[in-house]
């Protein structure tokens, strides 16, 4: 986001705040990247302690946490040379004793320690050589201690080994932002959010949070500031996504005509199969959107094998009916040609000229495809980001779709708006569930359709977890199944071996079952991401055909595998893939009438998260509960490659324990720009202002992102 305050205050160098000077300034930079004195302001606690309580030294040996106690020291004695230098000192009180050691700043300690009155010790206590020690405590004579106005509700903040060695430390960085305090005015802490808002929902000043959430006064404080600080963030980002999208809807858009050969010819006569009412109700929203006069921005989630597909063919014969061209773009050539491959033999059956490009395309046969395209002799085209270049040009563009869109920025899909004089209406679609929380937060910008139903037909998905010690077992199943006329996939996570992590690699594991399936009748096929295209393709086409009964592949299989034929999906080594990565490898079986099954293959020594992710994929094949899991497990910030441009970057808010803060925010932010979408009115000029400075655009907030 940027610097949080952009005004002439906020933006000082940090080096210009008492107490910091040019060396510390390297160091705040280099270790923390707090280049300014609005950087430090928003360098937040990580959590907080009562240093008004005091515990016994027999009570903090059995807490195993950050606990505060007055005692005596004694018996202070320096230890050892050169790096192997400690200080230690031995810290009693009438209920027993603690050794504390330093092994920086042991100049500052010892002049520290030759006080005789009681000192106030606060530290973790561990046991080390059967002793109980705490290394590094926080200590203070108990005088000094008794006569501060803030020993009570304390912050602590994360600091560097190096960043202690010159008294920046926790307490040390509460200096530096209390003298900060000190140095600013709270005039200078403008306020970024209207009177109106901050009435309604009970939210305090900015200046006030910002004060009380580095420096509480109670367990209150704090939480009013940290509630404020949450709406604030999550306000602003719902507030440049829904102005995105309102300002979107006001502006002119291709306007689709009705309903005629192509379409009904393919609904009427050639549809594979009957639509789930979920397929219609999505449908429906669409052709609401190409009719309504404005772009449409549509985020098309749908579970693995939920047909997605089908509805984006659909809407592309909406688009070739009404006269224009249709794009749809795939992440990888595998996938991309597996669309090409199944969508241009159901057009065959009613005249639609379906192309496909990718970056291997080249010669005559890329010069003529761009030749058509531009003249309009081309309908669909469907290929990779090759799609993307300046020189693939349209005579009418009127339709964008795009698969597993999470594989692509913001940027690259905006280059696609650019191809027809009015942007042509967009349909992204995710095989990949998204929490409702990230979906709010991270495409808060494109209305969402979900298609929550499988078609009539599919058998769910039978998820079996198996150790080393049932390989026998696995492998007995895995003859049944290929006699049974069945195929299987075997996925590896590495190609090589590696030194780092005891994974199955690839080869190993083909040569394994080459070993254990000589037989003629067993076919096995190798696929991987360092292998040329074509060479990727002849392989996989072989398992197309079932002349290949057996495929050992790495994760390149995820998507754009379609064999109804294949019904077991062996995973090794799962506990070492995401959730949503195991859920996607599980979705390449389950696509035919017969039995699928996936088994997960792992070690006998699991972790905790790894056991959950094992549970969580044995007991439902919902992708929605799948990635709620994913996200309570990994959070927000690992997750959140799902949108590569403008990703997370939440300095406080959490988007898993943040959701009634988030919907409240979203709906703040939609009411504000519903009565004011360009920030016009004098009560919404402090917000005007913040987002003006946010983005060095003077004057310039209505402008679309």
């Amino acid at each position: 986001m940027g610097n949080i305050f952009n005004t002439n205050s906020f933006i000082t160098p940090i080096e210009f705040l008492k107490g910091v000077g040019p060396d510390r300034a390297v160091l705040l930079r280099k270790e923390l990247e707090i280049f300014t004195f609005g950087d430090l302001i928003k360098y937040f606690p990580y959590r907080y302690i009562d240093r008004s309580k005091f515990y016994s030294i027999r009570d903090a040996v059995d807490a195993n946490a950050f606990i505060q106690m007055k005692g005596n020291i004694s018996k202070v004695q320096i230890v050892g040379l050169g790096r192997a230098k400690r200080l230690t000192a031995l810290f009693t009180d009438e209920t027993g004793s603690v050794e504390l050691v330093w092994f920086n700043g042991i100049k500052w300690v010892e002049e520290l320690l030759v006080h005789k009155e009681p000192f106030v010790v606060f530290g973790k206590v561990s046991i080390f050589n059967q002793k109980a020690n705490i290394t590094h405590p926080e200590i203070e004579v108990l005088s000094s201690f008794q006569n501060k106005a803030n020993s009570g509700f304390r912050a602590l903040y994360n600091t560097s080994d190096k960043m202690k060695t010159r008294g920046l430390d926790s307490k040390g960085m509460a200096k530096l932002i209390h003298a900060l305090f000190i140095q600013l005015t709270e005039e200078q802490f403008y306020e970024n959010l209207p009177q109106n808002l901050l009435e309604n929902y009970r939210l305090w000043s900015r200046y006030l949070a910002l004060k009380k959430i580095h420096f509480p006064d109670n367990i209150e404080d704090q939480q009013n500031a940290i509630r404020r600080l949450k709406f604030e963030e999550l306000f602003l980002i719902q507030l440049g996504m829904i102005k995105n999208k309102l300002i979107r809807k006001k502006e002119n858009g291709i306007l689709f005509g009705p309903l005629a050969e192509k379409f009904n010819g393919f609904y009427n006569n050639f549809l594979p199969f009957n639509l789930t009412n979920a397929q219609k109700r999505v449908l429906k929203e669409i052709r609401k959107d190409t009719l309504s006069g404005s772009q449409m921005n549509r985020l098309l989630q749908g579970d693995v094998g939920s047909g997605k597909t089908i509805v984006a063919l659909l809407s592309i014969l909406m688009a070739i009916d009404s006269g224009f061209q249709a794009l749809l773009m795939a992440p990888t050539e595998i996938l991309a040609k597996q669309h090409f491959d199944d969508i241009s033999k159901m057009m065959s059956f009613i005249g639609v000229k379906v192309a496909f490009l990718t970056g291997s395309v080249k010669g005559k046969a890329r010069t003529e495809i761009l030749h058509q395209l531009k003249e309009g002799e081309i309908n669909l085209i469907i290929g990779t980001h090759a799609l993307i270049e300046d020189t693939v040009q349209f005579l009418k563009l009127g339709l964008v779709v795009i698969d597993e869109q999470h594989r692509f920025g913001v940027a690259q899909r905006a280059k696609l708006w650019l191809k027809n004089e009015l942007p042509p209406h967009v349909l992204v679609m995710t095989a990949t569930p998204i929490p409702r929380t990230l979906a709010m937060t991270l495409y808060g910008d494109l209305d969402v359709s979900i298609l929550d139903e499988l078609p009539p037909g599919r058998k769910p998905i039978t998820t079996i977890h198996k150790t080393e010690a049932h390989r026998l077992h696995v492998l007995g199943f895995m003859k049944e199944q290929i006699r049974l006329g069945r195929q299987i996939y075997i996925v590896y996570p590495l190609i090589v071996e590696s030194e780092k992590m005891d994974m199955k690699n690839l080869m190993d594991g083909f040569e394994q079952i080459s070993n254990t399936f000589p037989l003629p009748e067993y076919k096995i096929c190798i696929v991987h991401g360092k292998m040329k295209p074509s060479e990727k393709e002849a392989e996989m086409d072989r398992f197309v055909r079932n002349e290949t009964q057996i495929m050992v592949a790495t994760t390149v299989i995820e998507v754009g595998v379609n064999v109804p034929n294949a019904s077991v999906m062996i995973i090794e080594n799962s506990e070492r893939f995401g959730l949503s990565q195991l859920h996607q490898l599980r979705g390449r079986v389950g696509r035919g009438a017969e039995q699928s099954f996936c088994i997960l293959m792992t070690g006998n020594k699991l972790t905790q998260e790894g056991k959950k992710r094992v549970k969580t994929m044995v007991e439902t094949n919902d992708g929605f509960k799948i990635s709620e899991v994913d996200l309570e497990i990994r959070g927000p910030g690992e997750l959140q490659g799902t949108r590569q441009s403008g990703g997370l970057n939440l300095k406080i808010a959490n988007l898993i324990t943040d959701v009634k803060i988030l919907e409240e925010a979203r709906k703040a932010a939609f009411l504000l720009l519903e009565e004011d979408l360009l920030l016009e009115k004098p009560i919404n000029f402090g917000l005007k202002r913040y987002l003006n400075a946010e983005t060095n655009e003077k004057n310039n907030w209505g402008k679309i992102s």
